[in-house]
């Protein structure tokens, strides 16, 4: 593999010779909170863990290559019978217009034997498409002519960027590394919106890559052409005298919803880039020196509602920004990208939600930058196309939205307070590429700043600390043997901070280490069956305060009176735990096969830079079904799905049990149904007390159904609902999609839902009595809620030109929540309750005292009204303008109101009317970039 350099925790190069392997060497630091973050973290591990496993793991992945009979090609092994695709050296010029008019563009040497994939496999495409593809030093091109006998029938949907619209569409296909596993892709529709994202896996596709290309399209009366011109600096290949990449053409007719391939896979079979045709005739080209720096200036206007007296906030605020993107290829192999104070103020909003459950909630990333390209940094997933699971708390390594979250420390009190809604990024970096086109490479690193809120005690004004410095790095190294049919990779992740502050080390981890091995390998020589496995371990460190609130957090439990696997250790100040699961899919054939086995230890726990919901946990499951793809009497295609599994914790309780059916159907009319049917048993519950005793799950079952409107005509329907029925939980809901496309360049789109729910036994607290014996000296007090819930999605896309377009999107939600019969729970291991007679509730001035037994000797105890009717009301308005390639600009709009009401009742009227009463607040941002490529 040669030599490749790494940037170290302190922006050190660290050099890696695969002769020695001898380790990093890491330069001294100096005393800023950068430097004590390092030591924190050389403290706490002993080593500088993150990049000496990179460093090892490297080694330990080359050494493998010869005995796994990699060697050291980037090309793997081709399918017996592969076509080919001729590239022309270009002589001339083309003048990037679509019309295909230069000689260079030859039907003599087109690529023209397509095949129908959809609507009827393996059968001549309806319509003729020729592909030729030229080169010269700096980029190649494509051009394609697609004809078309009905030219005006032509369906050409304008769209922003990558937008998911019904049209017409080309897209091309490469693999440069030729590792039949990765790739790129580069796509015009007929009225010009581009597609480009990034291929992984063999069958996978990522659209969060943008490159920086050009495409033109034309149409005439003989049907549409594209043409594209895409440097070389967009791609990944290595230095060669000649090369054979990998290529595939895919042409859509929307019309005829119908797809042809130059290569296709069958639609029970898998792979897609390990089927590609192979690209010859490029020859005397350089990988060009890569380097793209874009900087931003942005200019934001704050105008929220002020408190009277508010000394921090007269209600406006400006605040202009400077930052810097950069991206650098090093080497053919590794790109380097970073930022420096970026914003990411043109994101949409995260809707608002109600959570009344003990799990925190999860957010899609928006950001670009943590986005792009985050497919290289996939753990646990190579190898199988699908991975189901039932109950399973699958642990995600990396949850970028860690990386500049809210503050999490709390503050003095105080009579005013000004608290960050976001932690700063000062910068960040990723590190990404292959070398020898079977071994990838993944390396981010990011550094928040620390931030601090000033308060208002009695006139006098200070500052506290509310969220620490703090460097986040994640490693990710990823080895491919035999044609992808091994692998074996592993992925590293730390956290450190600096404390300015003592308070806050009771509140916040010091650092932690997540450390993992995945790898896959197909077992039969026809890849039709693959294992796919997975193993990790956490460590998290903190003071003993910090530790214990680990511990007693709703992840671990660790308090639970009756538990005998765990306990809680007030003075430990580090917590470890372990993680793992094996998965066996069959990927060919019309029969359906998945099934897979996993644990999460109880002292797992990954979330202070990845995303977990659950640990203690032994989960597995079973799945089978059958798939017909050929066009029957009614359908196009369908499938029946059987599924059992089961959960239990490390005590061997049955915490989740169930037996499901599921289906899908795709009718002629291209309709669709899915539809499922699922039966849980009765089994444990060790969350509902919160870190008490273990309850009951009484049994229940679920149904749902959801169908889907031809998505070719103007107006798009899609509607379904759902229900589940136990004596603990009742629920029934009903969603629906709704587009119109009144114009080629526009869509309104909308996803109303409502739902309402009835639980039995929906926590409000816990109150400390040596009487309640039956309970471990607790009363653990529920009650029954009746919850409704009405949430859209509101959107409008209208895009005047593809370079040009406007979103807007609002989220309306309006939930209520009414608590009543109030209980408590009567014993452990059981569903039982002891209800609290109307005479031992009082309230008063919004808030509940209840007596347990009236004039008995148990005291009362007393909480806040939990009753509840909340509004809210979200959205932005983007106007995107790329004015050159790379170089864009953004013009937001974004507003939010809510109002709260201590009130059970859902009345719809009376909350629309007091959420456009309640006053927004409002942002305002212009962002203006410019790419650079020197």
């Amino acid at each position: 593999m040669g030599q490749g350099g790494f940037v170290g925790l302190s922006g050190d190069v660290m050099r890696i010779d695969r002769d020695s392997c001898s380790g990093p060497s890491v330069a001294r630091t100096g005393d800023s909170w950068a430097g004590s973050i390092l030591r924190n973290l050389v403290a706490d591990f002993g080593v500088n863990m993150n990049m000496k496993t990179v460093v090892l793991g490297i080694c330990l992945l080359a050494r493998l290559a010869p005995w796994a009979g990699a060697g050291e090609s980037s090309t793997q092994t081709a399918p017996a019978s592969v076509k080919q695709v001729t590239a022309i050296r270009l002589e001339g010029k083309i003048d990037l217009d679509g019309r295909l008019s230069e000689p260079e563009w030859r039907d003599d040497v087109a690529a023209t034997d397509f095949v129908q994939r959809e609507p009827v496999e393996g059968v001549a495409p309806t319509e003729r498409t020729l592909v030729d593809i030229v080169y010269d030093d700096e980029a190649i091109y494509v051009g394609a002519r697609m004809y078309d006998a009905d030219s005006k029938a032509i369906v050409a949907r304008l769209g922003r960027r990558d937008a998911s619209v019904t049209s017409d569409k080309f897209i091309f296909f490469i693999d440069p590394y030729h590792d039949r596993r990765t790739g790129f892709y580069f796509g015009l529709n007929a009225a010009g919106t581009q597609y480009d994202g990034t291929l992984l896996n063999d069958t996978w596709d990522d659209s969060s890559w943008d490159g920086v290309w050009e495409g033109r399209v034309r149409r005439d009366d003989e049907g549409w052409t594209a043409e594209m011109r895409i440097p070389y600096s967009q791609l990944r290949f290595q230095r060669r005298d000649t090369h054979v990449w990998g290529v595939n053409f895919k042409r859509e007719i929307a019309r005829k919803n119908e797809a042809d391939y130059l290569v296709y896979t069958p639609r029970t079979e898998s792979g897609f880039v390990s089927r590609f045709a192979d690209l010859v005739g490029i020859g005397n080209i350089v990988p060009p020196r890569r380097i793209e720096v874009t900087p931003y200036l942005t200019a934001k206007a704050e105008y929220a509602q002020a408190e009277a007296g508010d000394p921090f906030n007269d209600g406006s605020r400006f605040a202009p920004g400077v930052g810097l993107d950069i991206k650098a290829g090093l080497g053919s192999n590794l790109t380097l990208d970073a930022t420096v104070n970026p914003d990411f103020g043109q994101v949409e909003v995260d809707p608002a939600v109600v959570n009344l459950s003990d799990v925190e909630s999860f957010f899609e990333e928006k950001r670009p930058f943590f986005i792009e390209g985050s497919s290289i940094f996939n753990f646990g997933r190579g190898g199988a196309t699908s991975f189901w699971s039932f109950n399973w708390g699958w642990p995600d390594f990396f949850y970028t939205r860690r990386i500049g979250r809210r503050p999490q420390g709390s503050t003095p009190d105080a009579d005013w307070v000004d608290s960050p809604s976001g932690t700063n990024i000062l910068g960040a970096a990723k590190l990404t590429g292959k070398f020898g086109g079977n071994l990838s490479v993944g390396i981010l690193q990011a550094f928040t700043g620390r931030e601090t809120a000033r308060i208002d005690l009695g006139g006098v004004r200070s500052e506290a600390e509310v969220e620490p410095p703090a460097y986040y790095g994640l490693v990710r190294v990823e080895r491919e043997f035999n044609g992808g049919r091994q692998g074996l990779g592993l992925m590293s992740t730390v956290t450190a901070r600096s404390f300015g502050e003592d308070r806050l080390r009771d509140e916040i981890n010091s650092s932690s280490l997540a450390f993992g091995v995945d790898g896959w390998v197909f077992i039969d020589g026809e890849k039709t069956w693959v294992v796919n496995g997975w193993t990790g371990v956490s460590d998290v460190r903190g003071n003993a305060a910090r530790i214990a609130s680990v511990q007693e957090s709703s992840l671990h439990y660790f308090q639970r009176p009756d538990a005998s696997h765990v306990e809680l250790d007030p003075d430990a100040t580090s917590l470890k735990g372990a993680a793992g699961r094996l998965t066996l899919n069959k990927e060919k054939g019309n029969v359906i096969f998945n099934s897979a086995v996993g644990f999460i230890t109880p002292g797992f726990d990954v979330n202070d830079l990845g995303y977990q919901w659950r640990a203690d946990q032994i989960n597995g499951h079973i799945a089978a079904g059958y798939r017909w793809t050929n066009p029957g009497r009614f359908t196009r295609r369908v499938n029946h799905k059987l599924a059992a599994f089961q959960t239990r914790d490390f005590e061997n309780n049955a915490v989740s049990t169930g037996l499901g059916y599921m289906g899908f159907a795709q009718f002629l009319n291209y309709y669709s149904a899915n539809w499922s049917v699922f039966y849980n048993p009765q089994s444990t519950n060790n969350t509902r007390t919160r870190g008490g005793p273990l309850t009951i799950n009484p049994p229940g079952y679920e149904l749902y159904l959801y169908v889907n409107s031809d998505d070719r005509k103007p107006w798009v329907l899609g509607a379904g609902s759902g229900a589940y029925t136990s004596d603990s939980y009742r629920s029934r809901s009903v969603d629906a999609s709704i587009e119109w496309k009144p114009a080629t360049n526009l869509a309104v789109i909308a996803s109303p839902a409502y739902a309402a729910e009835s639980a039995r036994a929906q926590w409000v607290d816990a109150f400390d009595d040596p009487l309640a014996t039956n309970t471990y000296a607790k009363r653990y007090v529920f009650a029954t809620i009746d919850q409704k819930t009405f949430s859209a999605g509101l959107r409008l896309n209208w895009t005047f030109t593809p370079k040009l377009s406007l979103q807007l999107y609002a989220q309306p939600l309006i939930a209520s929540g009414d608590y009543h019969d109030y209980k408590e729970l009567a014993r452990a291991r059981s569903y039982e309750f002891n209800r609290y007679a109307d005479e031992n509730i009082s309230v008063e001035d919004g808030s509940y005292t209840i007596d347990p037994d009236g004039s008995g000797p148990a005291p009362a105890f007393s909480f806040s009204e939990p009753d509840f009717n909340y509004r809210s009301l979200r959205g932005n308005a983007v106007v995107r303008w790329e004015y050159r390639p790379g170089s864009t600009m953004y013009l937001v709009w974004t507003q939010s109101r809510s109002d709260v009401e201590s009130i059970g009742d859902f009345r719809f009227g009376h909350s629309v009317g007091r959420l456009l009463d309640a006053k927004a607040d409002n942002i305002f941002l212009l962002k203006f970039s410019y790419y650079w490529n020197p």
